[in-house]
């Protein structure tokens, strides 16, 4: 009964996988379960479309930026959270590390219309609204990940003894808990990757026709030719694969 119930929800999971990747080969699909024919054009009339290839570089340039502002302040914040949770503050310290992820990603966005939106800050449709947008909404993941670490990990009797040698918090820091964080924090910041390329609800409430993201790109394209917009949903699949894996990889070598 398992295997059965396992099953079923795997088809049902990569059911849709398989008829994308069908239809980005299909030469026409119109009112059929299959498409008909065979091609690889929409691949290439998808690597000419300019509007794709510059929401991929904008996909790419705010994913780097989010990993960057995700790096300087998940760091220390998911340092802060676990000492905190050592001084028997843990429901406060889960409840401010998980904040982003609890409320609707919708209602961050109409937040960020309104408040970006003013004659003081008329940043709405600017790239870095929305790097700060989704370093937002995926710093939890990475907080997350660095303080599962660091409670797996028990530095504090490291820590302890370098205090003892007369090491302050910022060297114990730096030379103590870096170091044994370098394959977490990368594979948190593979995840952030991930999570903000494919990213839709922030980036189609935020951006401008300037800065518009893949996903949203993406959606405009299903209004038009299906074997077009199924070629790029390939890719973007194909990216969060490859996120995947390597986020698996460096979780291996921990």
């Amino acid at each position: 009964m398992i295997r059965i119930a396992a099953s079923l929800y795997g088809l049902y999971l990569l059911l849709p996988i398989l008829l994308l990747l069908v239809g980005s080969v299909g030469q026409r699909w119109t009112n059929t379960f299959l498409p008909t024919g065979f091609t690889l054009g929409w691949f290439g009339d998808l690597w000419a479309d300019g509007s794709f290839r510059r929401a991929f570089g904008t996909s790419l340039a705010v994913a780097l930026g989010a990993c960057v502002v995700n790096t300087l302040v998940g760091m220390p914040l998911a340092y802060a959270l676990h000492h905190g949770a050592r001084r028997r503050v843990a429901v406060a310290a889960r409840l401010i590390a998980a904040l982003p992820i609890a409320v609707p990603t919708i209602t961050l966005g109409f937040g960020y219309m309104l408040v970006f939106n003013t004659d003081l800050m008329p940043w709405l449709g600017s790239l870095p609204l929305l790097i700060a947008a989704h370093a937002v909404h995926t710093l939890p993941y990475l907080t997350q990940t660095l303080v599962a670490d660091l409670r797996h990990l028990q530095l504090e009797r490291l820590e302890d003894a370098a205090a003892t040698l007369g090491a302050t918090p910022t060297q114990r820091f730096i030379g103590i808990v870096l170091p044994n964080l370098r394959h977490s924090l990368l594979a948190g910041l593979v995840m952030v990757a991930s999570i903000s390329i494919g990213e839709f609800g922030l980036s189609n409430l935020l951006t401008s026709f300037q800065t518009r993201t893949y996903p949203v790109v993406l959606l405009q394209a299903f209004y038009g030719a299906t074997g077009f917009a199924c070629a790029a949903t390939v890719v973007l699949l194909l990216l969060a694969s490859v996120a995947t894996i390597t986020s698996t990889q460096v979780g291996r070598a921990r």
